[in-house]
């Protein structure tokens, strides 16, 4: 009777304990615990749903993501095209596959005339129409802000789009879009970009300056991994910029070289489980995948330039295509020429393969394929002249009875 007297107790305590001990001892709790105690009473949901206690759990938990569907960018409509390439009228400027309830609902609520999609971070989403409009919108608060127009013209250009800091008080998620010149045809030392921060709501244009002569690849979002941006860059070189630095500097590293190196036809890069730069290439014949290792765990190393010295390629992964079909027969058997799409966000055990429309899943380890199931799928869509991009969404409970959602 003492034991069932205590726990009663102990229980007694929880429940009407002030928010303040509530929110320490809900940090303690893995999430799915956490998600599973909102039912508890509104005072539970409205502390768990808080921007200061999902700060904090972020803080000392990992944020896992929920991915909703695909964004399809084609690139012949960004700019002004060599070939005087124009959307048809009949053809949407944004192409979304849903792969979720919560995806079916993303475009329903987008406002109208937004442009075409140009990247995301964070669950944050960027449009615009290069190279003079940019929007950016946030899907959960569903707040919109039309960024100023830039001060640079550049006609061909490649984005990059991060979050930089969390305001907790406010509920609001500031970011960077940073845009920056590309001149394949005239390679230089130097690099012009413009940033515009959304806590001081202005662009702010900036020289870059390299040790030896480069050029941006235009078209491509950079992949931000721990605050660093990594642009593809002419001569099988990644540009390697970090925007918290106040050197302005940009440095190059040179892209690991394998057996597809000489005929890849598609290449991209993410962030692994670990922390570190992913790099994958893929050709007819199959799949590479590398990752960035030795060295400090940041990269500290690009103030001083010294980048290739300190850091390493080392293959983890290589697939052929012709045994990934063999060991997945169902799926082959009406699967087009594949290639690899993109890496899953902050993970190493998957990759992301399409074939034609088909997106599948890919697990490294047991080389078995999960096909996607999505809605959207539209004849107009050009897929060879597409880029897919994942749609990511941080995963956290909200709820409409707490003021400042």
């Amino acid at each position: 009777m003492t034991g069932q007297k205590r726990s009663a107790n102990d229980a007694h305590e929880v429940f009407t304990c002030d928010d303040d001990i509530l929110h320490e001892i809900l940090l303690r709790l893995p999430e799915k615990s956490v998600f599973s105690l909102i039912l508890v009473s509104k005072r539970w949901l409205r502390v768990i749903c808080s921007p200061s206690f999902r700060c904090d759990y972020h803080a000392r938990w990992k944020v896992n993501y929920h991915l909703l569907g695909f964004f399809v960018c084609n690139h012949l409509y960004l700019g002004i095209s060599k070939y005087g390439m124009r959307r048809p009228l009949t053809e949407p400027a944004i192409h979304f596959l849903s792969a979720c309830e919560e995806g079916d609902n993303l475009m329903v609520s987008a406002p109208k005339q937004l442009g075409y999609f140009l990247g995301t971070s964070n669950g944050l989403l960027l449009f615009g129409r290069h190279p003079m409009t940019y929007t950016v919108w946030n899907p959960v608060s569903k707040q919109l802000c039309k960024l100023p127009q830039p001060q640079q013209f550049y006609q061909s250009l490649c984005m990059a789009f991060l979050t930089v800091e969390e305001d907790c008080f406010n509920d609001a998620v500031h970011y960077k879009v940073i845009r920056a010149k590309c001149n394949c045809r005239r390679e230089s030392k130097t690099v012009s970009i413009e940033t515009y921060s959304s806590i001081t709501g202005t662009w702010k244009h900036f020289t870059l300056t390299c040790s030896s002569t480069f050029a941006l690849r235009p078209w491509r979002e950079a992949t931000v991994v721990n605050g660093v941006l990594h642009w593809f860059a002419t001569q099988g070189n990644l540009a390697i910029y970090d925007p918290r630095l106040g050197n302005r500097r940009i440095n190059l590293l040179k892209l690991p070289e394998g057996r597809i190196s000489q005929d890849y036809d598609e290449c991209v890069l993410g962030q692994s489980s670990d922390g570190l730069l992913q790099y994958g290439q893929s050709s007819t014949s199959g799949v590479e995948i590398w990752v960035l290792e030795g060295g400090e765990s940041s990269f500290s190393s690009i103030s001083t330039g010294n980048v290739q010295s300190q850091k390493k390629w080392n293959l983890r992964y290589r697939l052929g295509f012709k045994a990934m079909w063999k060991q997945n027969p169902d799926h082959g058997k009406h699967s087009k020429e594949a290639k690899l799409m993109a890496f899953l966000h902050q993970n190493s055990e998957y990759i992301f393969i399409r074939a034609g429309w088909n997106i599948y899943f890919f697990h490294l380890k047991s080389q078995k394929l999960k096909e996607i199931r999505y809605l959207g799928r539209d004849p107009s869509i050009q897929w060879d002249d597409s880029a897919v991009v994942a749609y990511y969404r941080p995963s956290w409970p909200r709820s409409s009875l707490c003021p400042w959602m």
